[in-house]
């Protein structure tokens, strides 16, 4: 135990040799690849990183670029949304003007269609009363009334008939 606190002279040296050839021989074969190849890897994750920014540069610039391009159409369908809205208005009241008109023309036709019906009725029922009238006078006087004698009375009739609503009209 004495002997291990005791330095040997020519021990020492060898043991300093040959830690002075293991260094140069780990800094040849393994620090040299090894630091060259952590080199490598910085220079790597430098331009993975460099990529990565122009990356999130790009994808920036585009996201930009869509949110205009999205605003735009956004603008657009507001835009087109308002026009069909006010093309809609516009034939809503064309077509409620056409019925309008329709409605009042089917109105007028009708209501002359009724006054031509009802002229038709009264002029009917005149020709009816006047038979029955005659067909009653001739039982009364039991004699037959030619055709123009019945023509003149008819006249007469319905000259007094009509005198008869005018008065009653005023």
């Amino acid at each position: 135990m004495g002997d291990l606190l005791k330095p040997d002279l020519g021990l020492t040296v060898w043991t300093i040799v040959t830690f002075l050839c293991l260094v140069g021989i780990l800094k040849a074969f393994a620090w040299g690849p090894l630091l060259k190849s952590v080199e490598e890897r910085e220079a790597r994750l430098k331009a993975d990183r460099e990529g990565a920014e122009k990356a999130r540069a790009e994808a920036e610039r585009i996201q930009k670029e869509l949110e205009a391009h999205m605003a735009g159409i956004q603008a657009k369908s507001k835009d087109l949304l308002a026009a069909a809205t006010k093309d809609g208005e516009a034939l809503r009241a064309k077509l409620k003007a056409e019925a309008e008109a329709d409605a009042a023309a089917i109105k007028a036709k009708t209501t002359l269609e009724l006054a031509a019906e009802k002229d038709k009725l009264v002029g009917d029922l005149r020709k009816e009363v006047v038979n029955l009238s005659v067909l009653a006078a001739e039982k009364l006087l039991h004699k037959s009334v030619d055709a123009g004698v019945q023509k003149s009375v008819l006249d007469g009739f319905f000259k007094d008939l009509d005198s008869t609503k005018k008065a009653g009209s005023n």
